[in-house]
């Protein structure tokens, strides 16, 4: 089947997605807001209205693929996940928990709808290459799609990837750069500066796009450009907030992971209740 017909607006779906994913890691009490937050927007494009998928066969055979490379971003996507039917939503609650099957950092042999245990960061990038160049060298239509950080591009793996992906013309390929600016250690640009993103995926012989990451109008247009290049694979460069949608936590550098105060529970109270507001209006 291609897809499933959506289940709301895209753009009401992205706000649905943010609040599932603070309603979890907030009952969780800690978690990885900052870069759940910031992916939001391009999942809610991929799941909504662009890939090929079935809830209800999550191994169905012409599906495409999602590697979230950055698999600490679990949250958002389990919330992506488990709106679109591949889990029932209550499940969200069990995340981190003891044998859950939402462990912080995806893993496929837990969840429905995960296509590659990810979270040590550098090798996600490698495994969706490997996806693509299998689908590829079986002629198959199958799409691969890769979210990886920019922190993550601190990783040496990830060149190897790429030069991989542009000898075998990898075109069945999109990688998306989640360009939040920060990673665990603090500003991206202060822990190791890799200079013009841009023109280093070019050098890859990558198509190369940069754009506004929370934009789903955009984001669309770009993964569908992205589908139509030939002979080479592509990469979206998605300028985003990390901790995007909660203002008191956004570019916090203490926001890759949060262990949430009173005050902070506070604050997620007023922002899950406003954005129920915008989705009831």
């Amino acid at each position: 089947m291609k897809g499933v017909s959506k289940i709301m607006d895209t753009k009401q779906f992205s706000t649905q997605i943010r609040v599932e994913t603070l309603k979890e890691l907030q009952h969780r009490t800690f978690g990885h807001i900052g870069g759940s937050m910031s992916i939001v927007e391009v999942l809610s494009v991929l799941y909504n209205d662009i890939m090929n998928i079935d809830p209800k066969n999550p191994s169905y055979e012409d599906r495409d693929y999602l590697v979230l490379s950055k698999g600490h971003a679990g949250p958002a996507l389990y919330a992506t996940l488990a709106l679109k039917g591949y889990f029932p939503i209550e499940m969200l609650k069990t995340l981190n928990d003891n044998g859950t099957n939402l462990p912080s950092h995806a893993d496929r042999n837990k969840t429905p709808g995960i296509d590659m245990t990810t979270g040590s960061l550098g090798q996600g990038l490698s495994a969706a290459v490997g996806i693509a160049t299998g689908l590829k060298i079986q002629n198959k239509p199958n799409k691969v799609f890769a979210i990886i950080g920019d922190g993550e591009l601190n990783e040496g793996q990830c060149y190897e990837a790429l030069i991989f992906a542009s000898k075998h013309k990898l075109d069945n390929l999109v990688v998306f750069v989640d360009d939040n600016k920060l990673q665990l250690d603090g500003p991206t640009k202060e822990v190791s500066d890799i200079g013009n993103m841009d023109d280093r995926f070019r050098s890859f012989a990558f198509d190369t796009r940069r754009i506004d990451g929370h934009n789903e109008k955009v984001i669309k247009e770009y993964i569908i450009d992205a589908l139509n290049v030939k002979d080479k694979p592509s990469v979206i460069i998605l300028d985003t907030i990390k901790g995007k949608g909660v203002k008191e936590f956004e570019n916090l550098t203490e926001n890759h992971h949060m262990r949430f105060s009173e005050s902070d529970n506070k604050i997620l109270d007023k922002y899950i209740a406003l954005l129920e507001g915008d989705l009831n209006e």
